[in-house]
């Protein structure tokens, strides 16, 4: 027979666990938010800049906008994530991905590093594929990584 003591001890065990399984089901939940709405924020931010440089149509306003959006915006935020690079990054996501009803819904089951592994992938139709296929399958970032890597080789590999 199990004295007071074990079963306090078992009770508190119990509810230990269930507790973790609580916070560590918000927490998942939270980074999910969390990168869904970075995602989206990167999209809206590219698209905003396109839609300046287009709007203008001028090739050399386009460079100096970029340099300069990033410098403001590194100002006001921190240099981590507004490097020109990344702003060029953001545009590019907008312009290979212009339909918003696409992207949102992809953004909450896939990260931004997602996205990064297919924007190099020429074809639309093998962008959409596989950010259909990582969604629907959970494929993390490097496993997308490899099946592309996988096509890539087996085209090469076999003309």
């Amino acid at each position: 027979m199990e004295s007071e003591k074990e079963q306090l001890i078992t009770a508190n065990s119990v509810l230990i666990n269930d507790l973790r399984q609580i916070i560590d089901s918000a927490r998942q939940r939270v980074a999910v938010t969390v990168n869904a709405e970075l995602t989206m924020m990167y999209w809206h931010i590219g698209e905003r800049i396109n839609r300046e440089i287009l709007g203008n149509q001028r090739t050399e306003y386009g460079k100096q906008i970029v340099s300069q959006v990033a410098a403001q915006l590194q100002e006001l935020y921190g240099t981590k994530g507004f490097e020109p690079r990344t702003i060029r990054r953001m545009m590019q996501f907008a312009s290979l991905f212009p339909d918003i009803q696409i992207v949102t819904p992809l953004v909450t089951q896939l990260s931004w590093s997602h996205f990064l592994v297919v924007m190099p992938l020429k074809d639309e139709i093998q962008r959409e594929f596989y950010l259909t296929m990582a969604a629907s399958e959970h494929w993390s970032k490097r496993m997308l990584q490899s099946k592309i890597d996988g096509m890539l080789f087996e085209r090469t590999a076999f003309p």
